[in-house]
């Protein structure tokens, strides 16, 4: 988690349950069923005198979920220096994560976040194990997961049905609402905390098609990510996420994925489907009250194009930077419904009209939706890019598992895409590799190589793909070479020859 003011990812331990008739919905749809057992449990109006007949419906149904992990840690300077254990090659250990789950289905599928079950950095997931609220344990395997929605499905096994929950209509949430989380909050088994939904379609700020939720200030810690949030029908309307918090701990602001986003993506993951979004290829900020201003337009609404990537479906329909998009398919773009949740919504290949404003004149063009890109590949186009920052942050994610180049020069490399070229100022054209991460330790940073520095040629060939420059590090090692001559382009500069020493 981080703990400096913002939305941050909290997990949220399992510990929701369900009828404890196996293979029979949680006794949220048993009330739904049965309007006089529903009002003995849920009275209509005002506070809930009790949610215990609640709770011990659906609590069966929530589940622990743990994680093995094998991480990857930088070798020990002083170790290697002196001889000591650590100073080797690559070092691993073992690490472990907590977070909550809902088992949806009586065979077994469990709903979770995605990043309650992903590595950290360039670890390795070696095993999940969902626990039941009694304690029984089970493996589990990993059905689909999906990082821009952080969702993830896993399956356990056993010879009778498991207790389930279902998914509710979080359209219908309304502000006010008194909703139930259950889970297991710094690894301290089934706690449930009660609270009211805050808001609804919270837009956070950190962007991305998913950034839309139903904020609560249900106490929501470190634990329960992946848990559920119950309305008092008893239905999943909401997938808790994440907190914003100074501290770390919960201060009464949560965020849910609402289950309208999370119940369509959740059956493709069982179906074992793809999940295909649709894409512009726009760089867009909200309109704010200065930018609003200065364009002589109302704030709050629509969204600013800055940059256009080009060649991709907005600059196919010929929308332009300093153009104002009002609408998507028309869909007003507004601060709960950002035109990144609009376009990643509608299936790549679709026709649609935008609306915008251009030069004070409002207009409309056709566009046809491209397909989103994966997180890995959107993070690597953004990696290099001087108007975000990225370059300078240490994010390794996207950089490809190159072992032999990583083992012998110290330099994590990742292909040259066009879109990278640019934001390194160098032709769309330029062939090489684009050097992500440099260990602190090796002759490669000794001898100045840093991020964002493009590897041209290797020993006078012509290096394509990170698979290229493997190949050459193995002929020069094949070759009993100690160094390996580089030629590398930094922004600005001349491309320059850097002879590297292999390890």
């Amino acid at each position: 988690m981080r703990y400096a003011y913002g939305v941050t990812s909290a997990l949220l331990i399992g510990g929701a349950m369900v009828s404890l008739v196996s293979g029979v919905p949680a006794g949220a749809q048993v009330a739904q069923n049965d309007e006089s057992e529903m009002r003995s449990v849920v009275p209509r109006a005002g506070a809930p005198a009790s949610f215990a007949d609640l709770t011990e419906q659906l609590a069966p149904a929530v589940v622990n979920i743990s994680t093995r992990q094998r991480l990857k840690v930088p070798n020990n300077p002083l170790a290697q220096l002196f001889g000591m254990p650590g100073g080797g090659g690559p070092q691993t250990r073992e690490a472990q994560s907590l977070g909550s789950g809902f088992i949806v289905t009586a065979d077994g599928y469990v709903v979770t976040n995605n990043h309650v079950i992903t590595a950290e950095g360039q670890g390795e997931v070696e095993s999940i194990t969902v626990t039941m609220p009694d304690g029984t344990e089970y493996p589990a395997q990993l059905v689909g997961r999906d990082a821009a929605s952080d969702l993830a499905v896993l399956k356990i096994q056993r010879p009778k049905p498991f207790p389930f929950v279902e998914f509710g209509d979080s359209s219908r949430a309304r502000v006010g609402d008194w909703v139930v989380a259950i889970g297991n909050p710094f690894g301290l088994g089934g706690t449930v905390t009660s609270g009211i939904v805050s808001a609804v379609y919270r837009n956070t700020g950190s962007g991305g098609a998913y950034d839309r939720y139903i904020q609560t200030d249900a106490s929501i810690n470190r634990g329960n990510s992946g848990g559920p949030m119950f309305d008092m029908r008893g239905q999943v309307i909401g997938i808790n996420n994440a907190i914003f918090s100074p501290s770390g701990g919960s201060v009464g602001i949560g965020f849910a994925i609402p289950a309208e986003v999370a119940q369509p993506i959740v059956q493709k993951l069982m179906k074992g489907q793809s999940i295909e979004r649709g894409y512009l290829g726009i760089r867009i900020q909200p309109v704010n009250e200065d930018l609003a201003a200065s364009l002589g337009i109302a704030h709050n609404r629509g969204e600013f194009v800055q940059a256009v990537e080009p060649g991709l479906a907005a600059d196919k329909a010929g929308l332009q930077g300093g153009d104002v998009v009002l609408k998507v398919d028309g869909k007003d773009v507004t601060p709960d419904q950002t035109l990144s949740y609009l376009v990643a919504n509608i299936a790549p290949g679709t026709r649609i009209p935008i609306e915008l404003i251009r030069d004070g004149q409002r207009r409309t063009v056709n566009a046809t939706v491209g397909k989103r890109p994966s997180e890995e590949e959107l993070a690597r186009q953004q990696m290099f890019d001087p108007e975000t920052g990225a370059q300078n942050q240490g994010n390794d994610q996207g950089a490809e598992k190159t072992g032999k180049v990583e083992e012998a020069l110290g330099v994590q490399v990742i292909p040259l895409t066009p879109q990278i070229a640019r934001q390194l100022g160098v032709p769309d054209a330029t062939k090489g590799v684009v050097v992500a991460g440099v260990d602190p330790n090796s002759d490669a940073a000794a001898k100045g190589l840093q991020r964002g520095d493009i590897v041209l040629q290797a020993n006078y060939k012509a290096v394509g793909s990170p698979a290229e420059l493997e190949q050459i590090v193995t002929a020069a090692k094949s070759a009993k070479r100690d160094a390996l001559l580089l030629q590398v382009q930094r922004r600005g500069g001349p491309a320059l020859y850097v002879p590297i020493r292999l390890r």
